[in-house]
């Protein structure tokens, strides 16, 4: 088989969440399980950190990857779902899985898959372990898919857990309240391994303590160890943190790459991470934080986080796409200076629209598109409900056309971002 025909052999007989939404989902961990007997477990081979939570989870991903690069470590990076290219999914020091490897485990493997018949996901959680193994990795940064404790990747006893914000998302599987959403994502905290939570909330705190105490297991909650003082941008289109060590009440300052106005929630999480991984002997220097830090686009490929296309109209993309991740993004909306603010927005068929529609402001000029997928809500439904909310709102599907039309109305003192959904991003030429 050559590559695409693997990969349309893939998408042809497994089901996949991206695309058809809740059918995808098993609610255990047998098939993955089996994949991996029938591999040799091919997970028992190497350490990992194993990242859960809402929002935040890809970016603390590829920032720690990025820092163990840094300090030397041949590192494996796990994360869903892809922007571009399959191969997104699985990289090792930043490098995507090469095609050939993605053919040589399909044919390696396909009487067992057939037999199994996983979802896509299970599959290429597999597919993962299998590549980091056969590479030797020294380290895996795995980012799980929808929840944890039922995830796929929930069969690694890793280094390190580590729990991002809570929101509400896949409120059908994961449950709605905060509190039962948390508990799926600690189903990741296992028995004595230290689990570091990135933002302590009201409503989540204490059931990650339930849970750590009852797998005694070390927790940490991030702002009891760093908290950030100030952030600002630099010239060179990096963001500055001014962050205190609370144990010595030192003041110090990170660069970083990630831009986005959320990191602010991501970067405690991310220093007392390495604290801990530190504090377990893995050798990771001050200067290797920093030059991680600073670099985690560049040494890993991320793509899609409050991404900059241009600068004049100021474009920009963002892939966020629940109550908690969009209400952020406007909220650092809303702080730039601008004259108009052109929304190009497209939504999954699973999302509150009401409550999304009213985050943001009501003054924008909206274009509503719709990616292609089967799981994407039609264009002219979302603006059916923009239109019981009053707002302006026209419906161009593609796109790249949206945007284009866009800029062509757009000022150099307008805004244009784009996003509502991963799957909207995707389809942005400007990002190949």
């Amino acid at each position: 088989m050559t590559y695409e025909q693997t990969l349309d052999y893939l998408y042809s007989c497994l089901p996949m969440y991206q695309r058809v939404g809740n059918i995808a989902f098993k609610k255990d961990l047998s098939n993955t399980i089996a994949l991996l007997e029938g591999m040799g477990n091919p997970h028992l081979t190497f350490k990992s950190v194993h990242i859960a939570g809402t929002n935040g989870k890809g970016s603390t991903a590829h920032a720690l990857a990025s820092v163990l690069q840094e300090a030397g470590y041949q590192t494996g990076l796990y994360t869903s779902p892809h922007l571009k290219s399959f191969t997104e999914r699985i990289r090792i020091n930043g490098a995507e899985i090469p095609q050939q490897e993605v053919i040589d485990f399909v044919q390696e493997h396909q009487a067992l898959i057939e037999k199994v018949m996983p979802s896509f996901f299970e599959m290429t959680v597999a597919m993962a372990f299998w590549c980091f193994a056969k590479n030797k990795v020294d380290i895996a940064v795995i980012e799980t898919g929808l929840g944890g404790r039922l995830d796929s990747t929930n069969v690694i006893t890793p280094v390190l857990s580590l729990i991002t914000n809570i929101s509400f998302d896949h409120t059908a599987m994961l449950g709605n309240t905060l509190e039962a959403i948390a508990f799926e994502k600690a189903g990741i905290i296992k028995p004595n391994v230290p689990v570091v939570i990135s933002q302590r909330q009201e409503e989540t705190w204490q059931v990650f303590l339930q849970t750590a105490t009852k797998n005694n297991a070390p927790i940490d909650f991030a702002e009891s160890a760093f908290q950030i003082t100030d952030e600002r941008a630099d010239e060179n289109g990096l963001k500055i943190f001014e962050y205190t060590t609370v144990k010595s009440g030192e003041s110090a300052t990170l660069f970083t790459d990630l831009i986005g106005p959320y990191q602010r929630f991501n970067i405690p999480g991310i220093l007392k991470a390495i604290d801990v991984l530190q504090q377990n002997g893995w050798q990771i220097s001050s200067d290797n934080v920093l030059e991680g830090l600073k670099a985690v686009k560049s040494n890993t490929g991320l793509k899609g986080r409050w991404h900059i296309i241009s600068n004049i109209p100021l474009t920009i993309c963002d892939t966020s796409h629940n109550e908690g991740g969009l209400k952020e993004v406007v909220k650092y909306l809303q702080l730039q200076k601008y004259k108009q603010l052109y929304l190009i927005l497209g939504f999954t068929n699973d999302k509150d629209l009401h409550a999304l529609l009213r985050l943001f402001p009501a003054k924008a000029t909206f274009y509503f598109c719709q990616a292609d997928i089967p799981r994407a809500m039609s264009a002219e439904a979302i603006k059916a409900i923009a239109n019981e909310l009053d707002l302006k709102a026209y419906v161009i599907p593609d796109v790249n056309e949206a945007i284009a039309i866009c800029k062509k109305q757009a000022t150099e003192e307008d805004i244009i971002f784009i996003g509502g959904s991963s799957f909207v991003v995707a389809e942005i030429g400007a990002l190949d």
